[in-house]
């Protein structure tokens, strides 16, 4: 598995629609509201590698080389 980081937390999270604004995603990420591989998260620069798994408001979020949601 590729470790090179891909992107940040906040750029995935607006990436993927799951929020509308970077100002959204800062303060859901800052409110300790997202999860990353199961541990909440509250660095929004946070760099993401292919497979890591994203949770929020009951979202799951895989990146990957297309970012994909369900």
């Amino acid at each position: 598995m590729n470790t090179t980081a891909l992107f940040r937390l906040d750029h995935v999270l607006k990436l993927s629609g799951s929020v509308e604004t970077g100002g959204i995603a800062k303060h859901l990420i800052q409110s300790g509201k997202v999860t990353v591989n199961g541990i909440v998260e509250t660095r929004r620069k946070k760099k993401l590698m292919l497979g890591d798994k994203i949770e929020i408001a009951g979202e799951v979020i895989i990146v990957g080389t297309h970012i994909t949601y369900n």
